[in-house]
């Protein structure tokens, strides 16, 4: 379980979150919405540690998230951001290799070869593998990150990861945003993993998540279930438009 106490930020006069408590239930995936500039991507920043909060703390179980080295929270917390580019060329099996990285100290093993292997079957790259990765499009250079950070955390018997993604659907059209959450929630049923990521979509959200976490101008609004938190009252109160929420075969779509 990730818990944290009190979590904030502040940036000389600029409060970008303000103090927030959360429960996130290990095996699960959340999904945090709000409008641009509400804090979505700070608190991703916080809870896996790319940030240090100006005030609180972050759990992962009972372990203090500062308690732990950089080189041993890398095998088991991984983190997709929204940049993907890098400035020097690279083979795709290169990219997804340096999800590796944290697991041997020289040169990858076989074990961490058939790794990045099963992670590029995963995604459907193969024909991509020996590309140059400057050269493939958006929506392959997402495909490729994915497989990178899932060859970072690919499930080990016993040993719990956690995934945290920042918009992660920029860039995908839309067969591939489902088979990526598709894939993500059949992760979330075999293995021990817990993700928290971030999304605009609310009816991908409320597809999808099984706790949504609300934000607007570094506050938390609500927190729960869809049912609970994509009301009518907190949409309107968010993003300003009054929806139009239907349900379907126990799902919320939503309209405006």
């Amino acid at each position: 379980m990730i818990r944290t106490e009190n979590l904030s930020l502040q940036i000389a006069s600029k409060i970008l979150l303000q103090p927030i408590s959360l429960n996130l239930e290990a095996g699960k995936l959340h999904l945090i919405l709000g409008p641009n500039g509400a804090g979505k991507s700070t608190l991703v920043k916080l809870l896996s540690g790319q940030q240090k909060p100006s005030s609180g703390a972050v759990f992962y179980d009972d372990h203090r998230l500062t308690s732990y080295k950089v080189e041993h929270l890398a095998k088991f917390r991984a983190v997709l951001s929204q940049s993907m580019d890098f400035a020097f060329p690279l083979t795709v099996n290169e990219v997804v290799m340096m999800g590796r990285y944290p697991h041997f100290s020289s040169s990858p093993t076989k074990a961490d070869k058939k790794i990045v292997s099963l992670a590029i079957t995963l995604f459907e790259i193969e024909n991509l593998a020996n590309r140059d990765y400057t050269t493939l499009s958006g929506g392959e250079k997402q495909r490729v990150q994915f497989a990178r950070i899932m060859a970072q955390i690919w499930p080990e018997a016993g040993k719990a990861k956690v995934l945290f993604l920042d918009e992660p659907l920029t860039y995908l059209d839309i067969k591939f945003q489902y088979d990526f959450l598709n894939l993500i929630a059949d992760f979330l049923k075999k293995y021990p993993l817990t993700v928290v990521g971030v999304l605009h979509d609310l009816n991908l959200a409320a597809r999808f998540a099984d706790n949504l976490i609300l934000l607007k101008n570094g506050h938390l609004v609500a927190q729960g279930n869809q049912a609970e938190v994509l009301t009518s009252e907190n949409i309107e109160k968010v993003y300003g438009m009054k929806p139009r929420i239907i349900e379907h075969n126990k799902r919320l779509l939503i309209d405006f």
